[in-house]
């Protein structure tokens, strides 16, 4: 006993088939992906964004935190800098140095 697709699946099979149909000249139109930076690079980069956050941050909570004990002052700080530097500092120096590696990336069709 079996019963006809319903709308909503044969809507779903014809959106389905549809990029699949479209993914060949999709990736035609785009160039290969660069490779990832090296991990020495990623370390380089993590570390320009850390220490100049906990840097700020310590001279930011040294008044408050002078009598608190070293562990919690570690615990508050790590609890603002490392958001911060995973979300906001390290994606943009990765584009920045990804637009520099671009930019000096040697071209196709240059050079003798």
């Amino acid at each position: 006993m079996t019963t006809a697709p319903t709308p909503a699946v044969e809507a779903a099979a014809s959106e389905a088939a549809a990029p699949a149909a479209a993914a060949p000249a999709a990736a035609a139109a785009h160039a290969p992906l660069p490779a990832p930076p090296s991990v020495h690079v990623r370390a380089v980069i993590t570390w320009l964004a850390i220490f100049p956050l906990v840097a700020v941050g310590m001279l930011l909570i040294a008044p408050i935190a002078a009598s608190w004990h070293p562990v919690l002052r570690a615990f508050v700080l790590t609890l603002v800098v490392v958001p911060l530097a995973v979300y906001l500092v390290v994606p943009q120096l990765m584009r920045a140095y990804g637009a520099l590696r671009r930019r000096r990336a040697p071209r196709s069709g240059d050079g003798a």
